[in-house]
Formats: C-alpha cells, sequence, structure tokens
C-alpha cells in the first residue's frame, strides 16, 4: 500500500467545489473515478483545501493510498487520459506513510483577481470579477494589510466555526494591468473567508467603509458588517505549502 501525492489545477466552473456530493459533479468525485477506471480499485482521494463551487486551483495538492502495479509516471499519464479537460494533474509521486494533504499543510494561499475595465473582457469571464466602477485602491491596500493578524474571523465567513480563529501570515492588493490581484496566505481559512474579505475591500474602495472600520468588523464579529460575498469566479488556490 502506496501513499500518492499529487498537485493539480482545475476550472472550478461547471463543479460544485471540491467535495463528493450525491448529486452533483465535483473535483473529489471525478478524479476518484478516474482513479478507478485506470486501476479497477476505489479511493477516496483527500484534498488540502475544500474549495467551494465555481473556485478554480493551480496548486491544489492531494493524496491517496492504493496497492497499484503501475508505476507512479505511468498513473499519472493515465489519469491525465481519463480525465475531463478542465481538471490536470501536474505531478504525482509517493510521499511518506504519514503525509496528509490537509493535517500536514503548512499554509496555503488564494489569490483573487478583479478586472478594472469598462467592459468585461470575454476571454475572463470564467476567473475574473468585472469592476466596472471607480476604486479608491490605496484605501483598499491599507485595508488589505489589517487582515494580517491572528483573530477570531467570524464576521469574514457565512456560517458559525466552533474553531474560528485563524492566523493570516500575508494580505496584500497589488496592480497588475488592468487588474487589482489580492493574494492572502494563512494555514487554514473559514468558509467564504477569502471572498467575504475581497467584498469587504470593495466596500472600502467605493468609499461605503474606511480602512479602519475592518478592526471595528473584529471586534464586533458581526457579519452584517463586513462586505457581500464576493463572486467564485474570481478566486484561484495558487499553491499549498508543507
Amino acid at each position: 500500500m502506496k501513499n500518492y501525492r499529487l498537485v493539480l489545477g482545475y476550472d472550478g466552473t461547471d463543479f460544485r467545489g471540491w467535495q463528493r456530493q450525491p448529486d452533483g459533479r465535483t473535483v473529489q468525485g471525478v478524479l476518484e473515478d478516474a482513479v478507478r477506471k485506470v486501476t479497477q480499485k476505489r479511493v477516496v482521494v483527500h484534498g488540502a483545501g475544500r474549495t467551494d463551487a465555481g473556485v478554480h486551483a493551480v496548486g491544489q495538492v492531494a493524496h491517496f493510498r492504493g496497492a497499484f502495479k503501475l508505476s507512479e509516471a505511468v498513473l499519472l499519464r493515465a489519469l491525465n487520459a481519463v480525465l475531463p479537460e478542465d481538471v490536470r494533474v501536474f505531478s504525482l509521486e509517493e510521499a511518506p506513510a504519514g503525509f496528509d494533504a490537509r493535517r500536514s499543510a503548512r499554509s496555503k494561499t488564494y489569490r483573487y483577481r478583479i478586472a478594472l475595465a469598462p467592459q468585461p473582457n470575454p476571454l475572463d469571464r470564467r476567473y475574473v470579477l468585472h469592476w466596472p466602477y471607480p476604486l479608491e485602491v490605496g484605501r483598499m491596500r491599507r485595508a488589505a494589510r489589517l487582515f494580517v493578524r491572528t483573530d477570531d474571523f467570524t464576521a469574514f465567513s457565512s456560517n458559525r466555526d466552533r474553531r474560528p480563529v485563524r492566523t493570516v501570515t500575508r494580505s496584500e492588493l497589488k496592480r497588475s494591468g488592468g487588474e487589482l490581484v489580492y493574494t492572502i496566505e494563512a494555514q487554514g481559512f473559514l468558509r467564504y473567508m477569502v471572498r467575504t474579505i475581497v467584498g469587504t475591500l470593495l466596500e472600502v474602495g467605493r468609499g461605503r467603509l474606511r480602512p479602519g472600520d475592518v478592526e471595528e468588523i473584529f471586534r464586533r464579529k458581526d457579519r452584517s458588517l463586513a462586505g457581500a460575498t464576493a463572486a467564485a469566479k474570481g478566486l484561484t488556490l495558487v499553491r499549498v505549502d508543507y
């Protein structure tokens, strides 16, 4: 029995998220089906992060265990041969027996893209939030830095969590051509946490919130004070570090 570690990417547009569901297409389900087709054996593929419906990945990490006669190189090629075009395994290798894609992760990094243009680029429509309205980017940058902290992120999540304290080590907003790119890194995230932070930064950029209001939102732990949850399509899991 070997423990396999794989790095993969996917276009999340047509998936109902990572986690297998009985009545919807999911990344986990597609991967497990592909392994079964190639090896004739059932496995459970565990991901480093359970991305939500519509969220993409270019650096998702996963693991599964199995006893197969195929080499790692052959297994990699065979999986990509049967996987749909919106999922690709970039690398596959044997990992130590104790490796767990989620529990062993030291941090995860997400990126959110916002296009600042009068009209949306049709080639980006699945991966970028189009925002044609004025934004005070300097204020958004200042607000973004305030999320680097260890704190209770209840106000920036869609549901109550028994362990709402998270440590964010990187939170920055930069311009890249005609886009704003928000990057955030933490050991773990609450549900919709990144997208709610982005929605809050947009409210700061519109002038509806001040950068300093972020501190008050943290203090009051009130979800209604934060911004709306930004669209899933702008969000990508870019890397997982171990």
